[in-house]
């Protein structure tokens, strides 16, 4: 049962009459439950003064926070009496002002969220300050404010849960990217010894990070099957999800930036005030990644990011695809545009003029990053080849000379994103045994939602090994099979967990040399790997296979916990726009997504990840954004009708392309390609119909860019006074 309200002090929840309705097994709140705990917070903020004094709960306690925040569970025999319960549960809540924005959340007069707190949860910065000379004595100093907007991950499956009771242990079977992480979450909370919990994660129909946390729900799941002694499942319908599923984004920016006259960038400064959600959770922290890629692909000697992340009347700010990533790019690219105006500079141009250089990696970032390795000049120069840039500055010259046409506008958006995760993130474990029919099995610590490890990973053991792809089973997702692990997410699937495997099939190809050198009695140099078994180096009759050497020698497993570096990987996309400016819609007419991922073991694979991650930018760019009505609730009684995705109709022709440049950080030369799209597509198309409009004030286009938005730039002061 959910509360209606966005912010209120509850005064009291009845479930009475739930427990009375038939196939009803029972009706709690939380004061029905006093020894439920409250959601578990990651270690890595559980000391901060962020949690401190700001507990989540999973039923509320005394406050609501957020709109549809849990006030009470019901479990019945099947969903449909559930639901009956919940109707008739009743609650009291005295409702107070809510705060949906940073900015409304910081204002002296807001209410705050938690008494005697403030509603900034976490301050941070990356650079230093930018001395006040920089600014006087730049030839041209360009300043800008930009909103990126709440967004819903979205996933194909809502979020799942099974908790059932097996004697002393319980197994959770949920939709997770982190089965490890659940497990030891739901032990702590629970406080049972980490062996008595097994999690399971099966199929799983998408997450684009918002399924890498314990919610609410899923402590309240496992803790009833405990107390009932059966199973308790729960499985979130689409308006549930919409309403309480993590959210992504939400980044109030201002943005200086000053360069001389040939357009050299000399400084940059990027203020942040990020929206949280109501309670402190790892969101607090995604803007500091946006920080510390604020310089994205170019040489800038002075940097100063400053951050504060703000506690709002909303669900929590989660990783969502790109996290952290997409809001540094647009700021910085949106502003090379504005830049490139006001110096009347081709956009194309200021960028080259700007690049590090391909021979200056390693680069270390005036923010901290040390970039690994790139080459972004070739990277824009395909994507310009592949779109027809000449071709299609001449079209939009002409259509500028013709009052019946429609504007077109060229958009670049260049960007360098982080993959692999952050310190302390960047390893897995996992293990390659050998059976005695010449089968393998490969196990980790990742889970697969949509990044194909099923095809993945067995391809590249098999490659490593010399056999047949059919003969290598993955086993992930089960904290049983893999006792240690970590997850996917950050795009590390390939670059860590991939690696990973490449290592462990190394150590189980140098383990049967060993076994083979002893059985011969030959030095381990005199004998090789080939085709899927060991042979003799001499030539001679020794060979055996691998089943015949687990026949011989007895079972052959490796495990081992593999550590690698973050990686950085890079693109550049470039969108063509026309605009109506009488009924303010957009039509992406082309779009070019040029990636470097580093070595691509799959094409397939990454065509269909950079392709998907394209289209939810063009979902932020255009189409995706929480409304919220007068007392903070969102907007979304018709669900997808309220909030929109950019549907099959709406797609326009998309060319990927690639270039690649190995990482350096692992043998395996693969970075990360998950969130590409989703990083460089929103930036390129927001420039694109800025330069349709000839734009002049980048705060007139906020996204998304729905008709209402064009239409009224179209028509503000200063509209077509834009430089070429």
């Amino acid at each position: 049962m959910r509360s209606r309200v966005a912010h209120g002090r509850l005064r009291a929840v009845d479930c009475t009459a739930a427990r009375d309705v038939p196939g009803v097994l029972g009706a709690w709140s939380a004061t029905d439950l006093p020894d439920l705990p409250p959601v578990a917070i990651l270690d890595r903020l559980s000391k901060d003064d962020a949690v401190a004094g700001r507990e989540w709960p999973a039923l509320v306690k005394d406050r609501v926070r957020y709109p549809g925040e849990a006030l009470a569970v019901v479990v019945g025999e099947d969903r449909y009496r559930a639901e009956d319960g919940v109707a008739e549960v009743n609650a009291t809540i005295d409702p107070l002002p809510a705060v949906v924005t940073p900015s409304a959340a910081l204002r002296d007069d807001s209410v705050r969220l938690f008494d005697g707190l403030s509603n900034i949860a976490l301050r941070g910065e990356a650079g230093t300050p930018v001395d006040p000379s920089v600014w006087q004595d730049a030839a041209v100093v360009v300043e800008a404010a930009y909103r990126q907007q709440l967004l819903m991950p979205s996933p194909m499956e809502c979020r799942t849960i099974l908790a059932v009771p097996e004697g002393d242990r319980l197994t959770v079977w949920a939709g997770h990217q982190m089965p490890h992480r659940l497990a030891r979450s739901l032990a702590a909370s629970l406080r049972r010894p980490a062996d008595r919990i097994r999690v399971v994660v099966p199929d799983t129909g998408g997450a684009f990070g918002s399924k890498s946390a314990m919610f609410p729900e899923y402590l309240v799941v496992a803790y009833l099957a405990l107390r009932l002694g059966r199973p308790v499942r729960w499985i979130e319908d689409r308006l549930e999800s919409m309403l309480v599923a993590t959210r992504g984004r939400g980044q109030e920016q201002t943005v200086r930036l000053a360069a001389d006259t040939e357009g050299r960038l000399l400084a940059y400064e990027l203020t942040i005030d990020a929206d949280a959600g109501a309670y402190p959770h790892l969101g607090v922290t995604l803007p500091m990644i946006t920080a510390s890629m604020a310089t994205g692909a170019y040489t800038t000697p002075h940097v100063h990011a400053t951050v504060r992340s703000v506690l709002t009347n909303t669900m929590v700010t989660y990783p969502y695809r790109g996290a952290g990533r997409p809001e540094a790019t647009t700021a910085i690219e949106r502003t090379m545009d504005l830049l490139g105006r006001r110096l009347g500079i081709d956009p194309v141009e200021l960028r080259r003029r700007n690049f590090i250089p391909s021979d200056a990696f390693p680069y270390e970032t005036p923010t901290g990053r040390r970039y690994d390795s790139g080459n972004y000049s070739a990277a824009l120069d395909l994507a310009l080849r592949t779109l027809g840039y000449e071709k299609w500055r001449a079209e939009r010259s002409r259509r500028h000379d013709d009052p019946d046409a429609l504007p077109l506008g060229i958009g670049v958006s260049c960007y360098v994103e982080r993959s692999g995760g952050e310190a302390g993130l960047l390893h897995e474990f996992g293990s390659v045994e050998a059976h005695e029919d010449g089968t393998v099995t490969a196990r980790c610590g990742a889970a697969s939602s949509g990044q194909s490890h099923e095809t993945l990973f067995p391809a590249l053991v098999a490659e490593a090994l010399g056999v047949p792809e059919t003969h290598v089973r993955l086993i992930e997702g089960d904290t049983d099979e893999q006792p240690e692990g970590v997850g996917s997410f950050a795009s590390r699937s390939a670059q860590v967990a991939g690696a990973m495997f490449q290592h462990a099939a190394g150590l189980l190809v140098q383990e049967a040399r060993e076994r083979a050198a002893e059985s011969w009695g030959l030095p381990v140099d005199e004998v090789d790997w080939a085709d899927g078994g060991v042979h003799a180096a001499s030539g001679g009759p020794a060979a055996t296979s691998l089943g015949d050497l687990v026949k011989a020698t007895g079972p052959l497993r490796v495990e081992d916990r593999y550590e690698t570096s973050v990686a950085f990987p890079f693109g550049a996309h470039v969108a063509v726009a026309e605009v109506d400016p009488d009924l303010g819609t957009v039509n992406v007419l082309r779009l070019v997504a040029v990636e470097d991922c580093g070595v691509v073991l799959s094409p397939a694979t990454v065509h269909g990840q950079t392709l998907g991650s394209t289209v939810q930018g063009i979902g932020q760019a255009l189409y995706e954004g929480i409304t919220f009505d007068d007392v903070g609730v969102p907007c979304l009684a018709s669900g997808f009708l309220d909030y929109l995705l950019p549907t099959f109709a709406e797609i326009p022709p998309v060319d990927i392309r690639h270039t690649r440049t190995p990482n350096p950080g692992t043998p395996l030369g693969a970075k990360g390609a998950g969130e590409s799209g989703c990083i460089g597509a929103p930036a390129a198309i927001v420039n694109a119909v800025a330069d349709a409009l000839r734009i002049a004030d980048p705060g007139l286009l906020q996204t998304p860019l729905t008709p209402d938005i064009v239409w009224r730039a179209a028509r503000a002061p200063g509209h077509g006074e834009g430089v070429r």
